[in-house]
């Protein structure tokens, strides 16, 4: 299994690329980024911190690439995905993420002004469309506007995730807010550079269902987020049953050949105890070293 380090998430304390020390000395070197471009000067630092300790840069997106679900958006989106391409390259980044809309971030309060339930809770807005349109026009632009991009990503080697973000605290009518239609988008656009990315904390705020989505969506997606409800810290901290999830992935085969990723997209609960919660999340998600481990040795 390939557990990916969310450096926004973790290690909050130190410099953004010294974070990636940080995770590598835990066995992990797999690093997602989010908003790259607000990130400035820090992605260089990034991948060159990278470089040093035999990482990657696992994942980024870009938070000011437009809406596809608005046409107007188009070529504002496209020059993104240019540029977001380009850099990818650069930076050696394996996947970026593609949302329906452009998600405005809010700025976090500070820990004094927020409750146990708001700790890893990020707030955000969607960019208000330039027009009116039904859910029917917004669903017709997505589908063209993300077959256009892919046509600037197979002129690449990175893969693109599509990911459904929930309603709960991103605010303004997301239009792909459950994975049944993030699935659908990816099997209508069906590339081969374009997956799903299953996130459990988005589809349970959002529809829940998780055991149902994991079997419905099979085949679809190859990286699993696993952050906890409500407050998106690790498995075990809230509502979802992970070792249930757990189960069924190992049930469905994922990771039979190696490439299966969990993404620690969550605050860790305790900050300085980093290794004994990934020592929790890999007691569940280890399915498959487990089962080699407990086959029979011939004499």
């Amino acid at each position: 299994m390939i557990y990916t380090g969310y450096a926004d998430f973790w290690f909050r304390d130190i410099r953004l690329p010294e974070r990636v020390g940080k995770f590598a000395a835990l066995g992990i070197r797999h690093i997602d980024v989010w908003a790259w471009r607000s990130k400035g000067v820090l992605m260089d630092e990034v991948a060159a911190a990278c470089r040093q300790h035999g990482s990657v840069i696992n994942s980024t997106f870009d938070e000011a690439g437009g809406s596809l679900t608005d046409a107007n958006d188009l070529p504002l989106c496209l020059d993104a995905w240019a540029e977001s391409l380009d850099s990818a390259q650069r930076w050696g980044v394996q996947h970026l993420f593609m949302f329906s809309e452009q998600i405005d971030l809010v700025p976090s309060p500070s820990p004094a002004k927020r409750g146990r339930a708001e700790v890893g809770v990020i707030q955000g807005r969607v960019k208000p469309p330039s027009r009116d349109y039904t859910l029917q026009q917004k669903y017709a632009n997505l589908l063209e506007g993300a077959a256009r991009v892919m046509e600037l990503v197979e002129k690449t080697n990175v893969v693109v995730w599509f990911e459904a973000l929930n309603t709960y605290h991103l605010h303004g009518g997301i239009t792909v807010s459950t994975h049944e239609l993030a699935a659908d988008v990816v099997r209508r656009i069906n590339h081969p550079q374009l997956r799903l990315a299953f996130d459990c904390y988005h589809q349970q705020r959002t529809a829940g269902n998780l055991i149902q989505g994991l079997r419905d969506y099979w085949g679809l997606y190859d990286s699993v987020h696993v952050g906890d409800v409500p407050t998106r810290q690790e498995p075990g901290t809230g509502e979802i049953n992970f070792a249930n999830v757990a189960r069924e992935l190992q049930a469905l085969g994922f990771d039979a050949d190696g490439t299966g990723k969990i993404g620690l997209e969550f605050t860790p609960s305790r900050p300085g105890y980093e290794q004994e919660t990934l020592d929790a999340v890999r007691a569940m998600f280890d399915f498959n070293a487990r089962a080699a481990d407990n086959r029979p040795t011939r004499a």
